[in-house]
Order: structure tokens, then sequence, then C-alpha cells
């Protein structure tokens, strides 16, 4: 994602039907942010040597409808 850390921290904030999360295998949409989350104990620069920026999400796609998961991230999105 382009833009500022604040920026990913709203369009986290901003899904009402993706739920922040490390996924562990389950059938539901989840989205977590790596650098805050499965990796927040590794230096910053080690973090940045391993493609993980402030910016980068990453999306567990569920077994919900296409258009739920979309339209979530669509308004998100569009709130920057």
């Amino acid at each position: 994602m382009d833009g500022e850390k604040q920026d990913v921290q709203h369009v986290l904030n901003q899904l009402r039907f993706i739920k922040l999360a490390v996924s562990l295998g389950d059938a539901e949409s989840l989205i977590q942010h790596p650098a805050t989350m499965t990796h927040a104990i590794i230096p910053e620069q080690d973090r940045l040597q391993m493609g993980i920026t402030d910016q980068l999400l990453r999306l567990s796609v569920g077994l919900e409808a296409w258009e739920d998961i979309w339209e979530d991230l669509d308004r998100a999105l569009n709130t920057i």
C-alpha cells in the first residue's frame, strides 16, 4: 500500500468486515500488518531488508462472498 504508516493504520481502522488478526488457517477473511504484528520484534533495518515495510499489509481471503470482501477493502482504501 502506498502512503505513510498512519495511512495504513487508518485503513485498518476503517475495515468493518475483514478482521485484523494473524491467520491461523481459518475460513474467514483476515488482514494483518506484519511490521507491527508478526514481525514486530525484528529490528526495522532487518525487516526492511526482508521487504516488510510499514506499508505492507497481508490479506488472507476467506470463504465469504467476494463482493463483501471487495466492498470492505474498497470503502476503507477510499477513505485516505
